[in-house]
């Protein structure tokens, strides 16, 4: 879609119209933008929400993703077209049909570029080999003509785990550089891409994280879930969901279950989510605690890749959904909790601290502290929040919805879009987008 500047003003209907509230960037009425998603085959729940979000706004998007992304409504949706460009592999692949796999995904996909309709490409997470897909891609996509957008989640992921390395803060500036705009989480992430990355603060805008609204959910009272789990009534319950690194700080909290259980043995921890590969060492040490407490019978603990389907179940016997978090900006499975009514006992690390109502929507502890963990999970089972959580549920979602709704990540997106559409039209000189 080309939208130039003589276009919006000669034409009535399409006029200039300022978003209210924080944050919110100038929005061009016009035509529907057009847009391909890059999702690098993962995090479908981000994937879905967004384009739900800006379909129903009148986008139309193609949709660049794998079977990790794929469901039913990637294809019913009016305005997505969904392309399967990775195709399934099969379990029995050796190394040899691996590596094929991937070169024939990337011949793919770079096929796709040079025919694609859509002048603005927005990646929301890059492929499998970061190095090409910062670099040599992103030229690719430049010399097209395209106008990149970039959703930042981690803006340097490998320092947070401890991985990073010259070549990798190099390849990282380089795509940041040349991307035409950025969408961050948080002011931090901003400042971090500002100072560290040498990006311009006017191409950078922080975006709500929008709830994830794509994980099924199942009438199920706390009561039946947690007799399901082999839960008791009267069992404290606390939640760890996700994907399991050391930046997750697990360690932190199986020493902290230690000492709860030490005075109350009706503490009880359930452990759901897999462990990342490349991080054996650090996984073998947390797996033998684990074990320790699942002989105990402390621990459920169920040690794979939770399915949509089941993540209901999960979230509806907790009492309490646990961040120890060491090093991270934002979670995704802070709003989740709250999407579930369910309170939080996190770290104070990043901006969770900005998420979370002291005694409201949860409780706050010093990171890498077992024992001020161990605290703030006494205290909330302690505390007014717990006596009254069924009551206090609804308060909780309403207060995720009202900042973290997609309806606003939509309107800030398209926003964004529609200015780059209208800077790329012939005869246009508009500076980035501002934040």
């Amino acid at each position: 879609m080309r939208v130039s500047t003589r276009a919006l003003q000669a034409t009535p209907e399409l006029k200039t119209e300022s978003l209210q509230g924080p944050g919110r960037a100038a929005r061009l009425v016009t035509e529907p933008v057009e847009a391909a998603l890059l999702t690098g085959g993962r995090d479908r729940h981000y994937a879905y929400g967004l384009a739900m979000a800006l379909a129903s706004r009148g986008a139309r998007l193609d949709v660049v993703g794998g079977a990790g992304v794929d469901c039913e409504e990637m294809h019913t949706t009016p305005g997505l077209n969904f392309l399967d460009l990775r195709k399934s592999r099969r379990p029995g692949d050796g190394l040899l049909e691996k590596i094929a796999g991937l070169v024939a995904y990337y011949v793919r996909l770079v096929a796709y570029a040079w025919d694609a309709r859509p002048e603005i490409f927005h990646i929301l997470w890059n492929n499998q080999i970061d190095w090409f897909d910062r670099t040599l891609l992103m030229l690719y996509y430049k010399a097209l003509g395209k106008q990149i957008v970039v959703t930042a989640h981690n803006v340097n992921e490998a320092r947070r785990d401890r991985r990073d390395s010259l070549m990798n803060r190099l390849s990282l500036k380089m795509q940041y550089r040349m991307a035409d705009h950025l969408f961050v989480h948080t002011e931090k992430m901003k400042d971090e891409l500002v100072k560290e990355f040498g990006v311009a603060r006017k191409a950078v805008t922080v975006i709500p994280y929008g709830i994830n609204n794509a994980v099924p959910r199942m009438d199920l009272a706390p009561s039946e879930a947690k007799y399901r789990l082999g839960i008791s009534g009267f069992e404290k319950t606390i939640l760890f969901f996700g994907n399991m690194r050391p930046s997750k700080g697990i360690d932190d909290l199986l020493a902290a279950m230690e000492q709860l259980q030490a005075e109350d043995p009706h503490y009880r921890l359930i452990v759901a989510g897999q462990p990342i590969k490349g991080y054996d060492n650090s996984w073998q040490r947390t797996r033998r605690a684990l074990r320790r407490l699942e002989d105990s019978g402390s621990v459920i603990l169920r040690n794979e890749f939770i399915p949509d389907n089941d993540i209901s179940l999960y979230f509806a016997a907790a009492d309490v959904v646990a961040l120890p978090y060491t090093d991270i900006f934002q979670s995704g499975v802070l709003f989740l909790a709250y999407s579930f009514g369910l309170p939080v006992v996190a770290t104070d690390v990043g901006s969770l601290k900005d998420e979370i109502i002291e005694g409201r929507t949860g409780f706050l502890c010093r990171p890498r502290d077992p024992a001020s963990l161990a605290g703030a999970i006494r205290k909330y089972f302690e505390s007014d929040l717990f006596r009254e959580l069924n009551g206090r549920r609804q308060e909780i979602r309403d207060y995720a919805s009202a900042r973290h709704s997609w309806t606003e990540v939509a309107d800030i997106t398209q926003g964004v879009y529609q200015k780059l559409a209208v800077k790329n039209s012939p005869g246009s000189r508009q500076s980035p987008p501002e934040a």
